[in-house]
């Protein structure tokens, strides 16, 4: 089958041939129909993740039908393979409905290849039932910026007005999800970027600039989805006193030091460590019901580095998702 694969941190993806893999007990096998492309692939690509193994496949936003293996789901059902692709099931974290901070846990992507390939395997526990009404595509970008961008949402709690800093494919879907619950959203892109703020005027925003700028209106939370430490002292002086700060990348820039009157105000600063897998059960449930309406620019596989260069460079308006 073909892959296309990091070699070496810093250095292109690679289309490779690989064998088709063969799922051992509790895995499945799936054809990969789509695949999203995510922030965090393009830290694994730029060496920016320090734990990762070499050479490695990509790509954890995965859409694709089961082939063979697992007894949880049907040859033939469609199904998501998420970042989380496995934990120890023992540890205090695992026991207390924390797994995301499991320090055994394996991710998609990174510790086991993804689905920037023909066919990926996953561990069937870990894989998720998808939502009809998503064309293959359509759901990719559910599977991380929709995931992971929810818990972060979650942990800034019931903000009237949310702050997002960072409009790209997990802000693109929260916007939505905001709006539908009767929030204000406040968008937050690089300087300058008029298309980036008219598609979020688009999606809902009730107000939408550089993050040099500030909002009209204090802010309840702020969601950082940018990798840029220097936007937290940005975000601090945007919320209001009680407000929440929520880091939601897994890397980032270091933070700059900022005056203790920023934090002051019982003001709360937090990051955002990978998922669940009832953080998956709860959105995807939630997608079924609320109209999201994903932006997905699709890419053939062999274009992923493509794809990887768009993100980089800020030229996509919603989600880059790669087709085999």
């Amino acid at each position: 089958m073909r892959a296309m694969r990091v070699h070496a941190p810093r250095k292109p993806l690679v289309l490779d041939e690989v064998p088709v893999p063969q799922p051992a007990a509790g895995q499945v096998r799936v054809k990969v129909l789509a695949c999203g492309v995510c922030r965090t692939d393009l830290h694994i690509a730029d060496g920016e993740l320090t734990d990762c193994r070499y050479p490695v496949t990509p790509g954890h936003e995965i859409v694709g039908r089961v082939e063979a293996g697992g007894r949880r789901f049907a040859v033939g059902d469609r199904v998501g393979i998420p970042w989380l692709g496995w934990t120890c099931g023992e540890c205090e974290y695992c026991a207390s409905g924390r797994e995301n901070l499991c320090v055994q846990a394996r991710f998609t992507g990174y510790h086991l290849d993804g689905g920037f390939a023909e066919y990926a395997l996953a561990d069937e526990r870990f894989c998720h039932a998808l939502p009809e009404g998503y064309g293959d595509a359509e759901a990719a970008p559910l599977l991380c910026a929709g995931l992971i961008g929810y818990r972060s949402y979650a942990m800034a709690g019931e903000a009237k007005r949310l702050g997002l800093y960072g409009f790209g494919a997990a802000a693109h879907v929260l916007a939505q999800v905001a709006r539908a619950q009767g929030r204000e959203v406040y968008a937050f892109t690089r300087p300058g970027d008029a298309g980036a703020q008219a598609f979020a005027m688009r999606l809902g925003a009730t107000w939408a600039g550089g993050s040099d700028e500030t909002a009209p209106e204090q802010l309840d939370a702020a969601i950082l989805f940018a990798p840029v430490g220097a936007l937290v002292s940005q975000a601090l002086k945007a919320v209001k006193p009680g407000g929440r700060v929520v880091c939601g990348g897994i890397h980032m820039s270091d933070i700059p030091s900022f005056p203790y009157a920023l934090l002051w105000g019982e003001r709360r600063v937090q990051s955002v460590a990978n998922l669940t897998r009832s953080d998956g059960k709860a959105f995807l449930d939630l997608a079924a019901t609320t109209p999201i309406r994903t932006e997905a620019i699709t890419y053939p596989l062999e274009r992923a580095n493509e794809a990887l260069g768009d993100l980089r460079d800020g030229r996509l308006e919603g989600a880059a998702v790669l087709v085999p």
